[in-house]
């Protein structure tokens, strides 16, 4: 397994045409009895598990490339390919491969692509090999109608391929370019461009590397200049002689590594902007091509990163006080340029070139960096920040914590980034979105791990709460401190907010953003952290501070500061309410409320929302505190429900804290209390629901008919039951049903008497005839009808439950009568 030359990146070529690393081995060739035949095996170097297992098919294609990659298709739309570390472990396995197929592992591709129907393929198989005409100038219109006429048969394609390999076409084709241009013979030129297009479509390898070696791939530009359908010839050659210059910021020493560097630069300048946009038809003819700058860029980052001294020499003068800031700003550009370059490598090769970075000191470099006054040498800095956050913020986060205890505050990793946030000085922000972005993937503690010996999250949040909090809340805090909601009386009176017109805090548009941004991360941490935000903002009464943002003309950062309160209420803890009541945190969202008039609006929805949680979560504390202190400023607000709906929340807590005794009554009456047919009841409130308003008196109650219809041994028929199942202990519980029922309830009080034998009328008595203690009352002490003295005369007694029912935008009452006795 130590041998090198069998060591091998196995790939897979995706739905978008890119190549997935699927793992590192070494590659053997052995027969395998389930294949029944000789395969190729890969095994992972790792832990020696499979990687690959594929049957060498005799009818498969392989294609050697770039004298390292053996590249094959096992089905339709699956395409594997080996990488070889060493040039002579790719030829031992393509000789074992020609072997099986009886080929001769000089061909660069064991089998001819057949996709032609079956008449095509007779034609091509009884007719010899594509004969091409000579190479010269009067010839090219013939040559150039080959090549097209080649094209839609895959078969023609590879036989036009080997063709141009044997004879050494392109060069000779290369030649006649410099004759045309010589001569200015722009219909050759033409024919010229026709001809080497369509050899890019062959979409053969062997080809490619021909056209782009050192020697061809300038005329092979030149002959894409000529496109017949452009008035002019473009100037790309031009272009790449002498507007663009390769820099070596860091002398590279290999020269193969330059050639590499210079290759895949003019390749990628050919893909991106000479080649006209492939059809869709043509896209899958040039997949070769992407293959072959994707597996240059990968050489590319691979010797880079194994050269040590090009690497600690860059990060060397990148932190040394004495480089001048041009040439520091061209090493920052070219380590960013660097960093952009991997993104394009498979998950595996950017582990590895990260932590290579890292190892060379990558972050402390960038601390440096930050400090520098360069405002380009900054930003690019900062996006090489963000390349580092993205791939492994747990990296990160362990060097600022470790640096916090030998540097001060102000020269922190993470300070500098929020300090470069707030002197952002673009008009739109752009930098100090995408900082924020990177703060908000740092504090978020879905990608923090966590271990048996340490949490990642208590140590990073701590940290961050100690060292880095306060240099991001500075800017808030500095532009509200005047404006401050007044803390006053609890009694205040808002009756006159109506008429005063509040002073709009004025900041710049730009500041204003800021602030929003800043407000945007301080509702993420009071959604996703615990203690130590509500800590800080307790501590430091921030919500007073953000509620002065209320009053501010841009509407979206008094919505920023609006969105920060609803988030803490959201949580529905105790710590908030108390604090937000003790300093009167409504009143500048009151104030903010009422100024904005009758106007539909975000503002005004907003509000009522948060009101209208409050309510339907039925927050006791916050209930109690908004009305007894803003009730008078509320009261006329009528479009909605939600405030009068507030002030009932608030009477009935009161109404249960000024007689406890009636929650116990409620809770026997739905636990013990008689119960019809559920379907019963279900069409007796479907009734209830369907019953016209307008079409009931004032203080008049409405029993169900089906109530009425029954009878008296119906009614009395269940409660026999219930007294013979409950004995000794129902009677008690009856006792204090009574009792309760009889003494200081505020409710309508009704007599129900029966007249008939079969229906019950349900009339309202006068207050006084029924006030406990009376003598009409029947639960007055020592009356015939109360406890302990049931009489005949009075052995019928009703016991009313109320229910309070929200039916849309109006309030009804539900009377329903249980008989008990």
């Amino acid at each position: 397994m130590t041998d090198t030359r069998r060591r091998v990146k196995v790939y897979t070529l995706n739905e978008d045409r890119q190549w997935d690393d699927r793992g590192t081995g070494h590659v053997s060739s052995c027969y395998v009895e389930r294949l029944k035949g000789m395969s190729l095996l890969v095994r992972a170097e790792s832990d020696g598990s499979l990687l690959l297992e594929s049957k060498i098919n005799p009818n498969t294609a392989y294609q050697k490339q770039q004298d390292t990659l053996i590249v094959w298709s096992e089905a339709e739309n699956y395409d594997l390919a080996l990488s070889f570390q060493e040039k002579a472990g790719c030829d031992e396995i393509w000789e074992k491969i020609c072997q099986v197929q009886g080929k001769d592992p000089s061909v660069d591709i064991t089998q001819d692509l057949v996709d032609e129907s079956e008449e095509e393929r007779f034609d091509d198989m009884s007719s010899p090999g594509l004969e091409l005409p000579s190479c010269e100038l009067s010839r090219l219109e013939e040559i150039a109608e080959l090549v097209a006429s080649s094209l839609p048969s895959p078969l023609r394609r590879e036989k036009l391929a080997l063709a141009l390999e044997n004879e050494g076409y392109i060069k000779k084709l290369l030649e006649i370019f410099h004759v045309c241009e010589d001569l200015e013979n722009i219909e050759g030129l033409h024919h010229l461009y026709e001809i080497i297009k369509g050899i890019f479509l062959l979409n053969r390898t062997a080809l490619f590397e021909v056209m782009f070696s050192e020697e061809c791939i300038m005329d092979v530009i030149g002959c894409l200049e000529y496109d017949p359908s452009l008035s002019q010839s473009r100037k790309h050659r031009e272009f790449l002689t002498k507007t663009a210059k390769f820099k070596e910021v860091i002398p590279i020493s290999d020269p193969e590594l330059k050639q590499k560097i210079h290759q895949t630069y003019r390749v990628q300048y050919i893909q991106d902007m000479v080649l006209p946009t492939p059809s869709v038809f043509e896209e899958n003819m040039l997949s070769t091509l992407h293959s072959f700058i994707f597996f240059n860029k990968v050489e590319i980052v691979g010797m880079l990163q194994e050269d040590e001294k090009f690497l600690t020499d860059l990060f060397a003068q990148l932190t040394d006080e004495a480089t001048d800031e041009e040439k520091r700003q061209e090493l920052v550009n070219f380590l960013k340029e660097f960093c952009a370059f991997s993104q394009t490598l498979q998950p595996q090769n950017r582990d590895a070139f990260f932590k290579t970075l890292s190892n060379m000191g990558i972050l402390p470099a960038l601390e440096v960096i930050l400090g520098m006054d360069d405002a380009q040498v900054r930003s690019a800095a900062t996006d090489i920040f963000s390349y580092l956050v993205e791939y492994n913020p747990s990296m990160v986060r362990e060097f600022v914590m470790q640096e916090a205890q030998q540097n001060d505050d102000d020269i922190l990793l993470i300070n500098l980034i929020i300090e470069h946030m707030i002197c952002d000085t673009d008009p739109e922000l752009g930098g100090a979105v995408l900082l924020m972005g990177l703060l908000r993937t740092l504090v978020d503690p879905e990608n923090m791990l966590a271990t048996a010996n340490k949490t990642e999250k208590t140590e990073f949040l701590g940290f961050f709460y100690k060292h880095c909090m306060h240099v991001l809340t500075a800017p808030l805090l500095a532009n509200t401190t005047e404006d401050k909601p007044s803390k006053g009386n609890a009694t205040l009176d808002f009756g006159h907010i109506k008429a005063v017109e509040l002073n709009s805090i004025c900041y710049d548009f730009q500041t204003a953003q800021l602030l929003a941004l800043i407000l945007e991360l301080l509702t993420f941490c009071v959604e996703h952290h615990t203690y130590h935000i509500k800590n800080y903002i307790i501590n430091k009464d921030i919500l007073r501070r953000v509620l002065v943002l209320m009053a501010s003309k841009h509407a979206f950062l008094a919505l920023c500061a609006l969105r920060f309160k609803r988030k803490i209420i959201g949580l529905k803890d105790e710590f908030y309410n108390r604090y937000i009541m003790k300093s009167f945190l409504f009143e500048p969202v009151v104030k903010a409320f009422l100024n904005n008039g009758s106007r539909y609006n975000l503002m005004n929805s907003a509000i009522i929302e948060m009101f209208e949680f409050i309510r339907v979560e039925d927050i006791k504390s916050l209930t109690a505190h908004v009305i007894e202190n803003y009730w008078k400023a509320l009261e006329d607000v009528d479009y909605v429900q939600t405030f009068k709906g507030l002030k009932l929340r608030f009477e009935q807590q009161r109404e249960r804290q000024d007689n406890p005794k009636l929650d116990s009554m409620r809770s026997i009456l739905r636990n013990h209390r008689y119960r019809r047919d559920a379907r019963t009841l279900e069409d007796e409130e479907e009734m209830w629901f369907n019953t016209d308003e307008d079409d009931m008196e004032d203080g008049e109650a409405v029993v169900p008919p089906s109530d009425k219809t029954k009878n008296d041994e119906d009614i009395m028929d269940p409660i026999s039951k219930f007294m013979e199942r409950k004995k000794l202990k129902e009677s008690e519980e009856k006792e204090v049903l009574l009792k309760t029922n009889l003494s200081g309830r505020q409710s309508p009080s009704f007599k129900l008497s029966f007249s008939s034998g079969t229906k019950s009328n349900l009339t309202s008595q006068s207050s006084a005839s029924n006030l406990p203690g009376s003598p009409g009352s029947p639960g007055s002490p020592g009356s015939p009808g109360s406890p302990g003295s049931v009489s005949k005369s009075t052995s019928q007694m009703a016991a009313i439950t109320t229910k309070v029912i929200l039916n849309g935008d109006r309030l009804t009452s539900l009377l329903q009568t249980r008989n008990l006795l």
